[in-house]
């Protein structure tokens, strides 16, 4: 594995794998790689002949009280699982690669990015699929790999890739949990333990959604206020949304007559997490 700093040296790299006939994957990540990550570079691997994953903290995406400064960054350990994986490149670009001086173009998505999310985070998916564009722009991948736990920027890169025309396929990976149902996070690490223990109560609440599913629930509303009366219970997670929404165009509906997406986004002290769960045949 090369662990390399400069867009020149991906290109470069890029290149001599395309004249080697071999497929392209890229792995988009802002580090502390967990799990998670592991389970995206895995696919990738199966997938191509070239695997790529970037690593960079991008500051664009973060609001101005937001965490960017004590966003957990462990580069060396990053490397070391990277390479334990069968990366080929690793790409850790510092800012000012990515945005030099006098850096001011930027990709929006509209729709899509003024709710959920996109409403309590104001900005923070122009930096994301500025970005996006940017890294599929350098290493021009065949396939790009993104988790479902950030459901909604799934979507949005998604519909960004199609709108713009971009030649290369999304592909969208299962949320990885820890045994006890935790959606894994890089900010996971910002819990205390009892912090830790009450975070769990996002994803049992959203189990019981997948249960009253089950059991003949279709009315959204029912669903919205079983979630959130679960997290009510534990006095130290406060609930920033719960909404059960069209999987395409992230429209609350009234009836889950087919599929639906339930999006969960709550603090726990000071750390804000996002989980979801997505109710269709499938759950029967």
């Amino acid at each position: 594995m090369r662990l390399v700093y400069t867009i020149d040296e991906v290109r470069s790299e890029v290149r001599v794998a395309r004249e080697l006939g071999k497929t392209i994957g890229l792995v988009p990540t802002m580090g502390a790689l967990h799990e998670g990550h592991l389970t995206l570079i895995r696919r990738a691997r199966e997938q191509c002949g070239f695997v790529i994953v970037s690593v960079f903290v991008n500051p664009t995406q973060f609001g101005p009280s937001e965490d960017l400064a004590r966003y957990p960054r462990s580069l060396e350990e990053d490397a070391r699982k990277c390479e334990q994986a069968g990366v080929d490149i690793l790409f850790a670009p510092s800012v000012e690669e990515m945005y030099p001086e006098g850096f001011d173009t930027w990709v929006e998505v509209k729709g899509i990015t003024e709710v959920l999310e996109g409403k309590s985070r104001p900005g923070h998916f122009r930096g994301v699929t500025t970005v996006c564009a940017k890294l599929f722009n350098i290493s021009q991948p065949n396939y790009a790999y993104f988790g479902m736990k950030d459901y909604q920027q799934l979507k949005v890169i998604q519909k960004m890739v199609r709108d713009l025309n971009m030649p290369l396929e999304i592909v969208q990976v299962e949320t990885v949990r820890e045994p006890d149902g935790l959606a894994m996070s890089s900010r996971n690490s910002y819990l205390s333990a009892e912090e830790r223990q009450a975070a769990l109560v996002i994803s049992r609440s959203l189990m019981e959604a997948r249960k009253a599913f089950t059991d003949g629930e279709r009315n959204a509303k029912r669903v919205q206020e079983l979630i959130s009366n679960l997290i009510k219970v534990e006095p130290c997670v406060h609930i920033d949304y719960v909404a059960v929404v069209d999987p395409e165009s992230l429209r609350p509906i009234q009836t889950i007559d087919r599929s639906a997406v339930v999006l969960v986004a709550a603090w726990i002290g000071n750390t804000r997490l996002i989980d979801n769960i997505v109710l269709d045949s499938a759950c029967k």
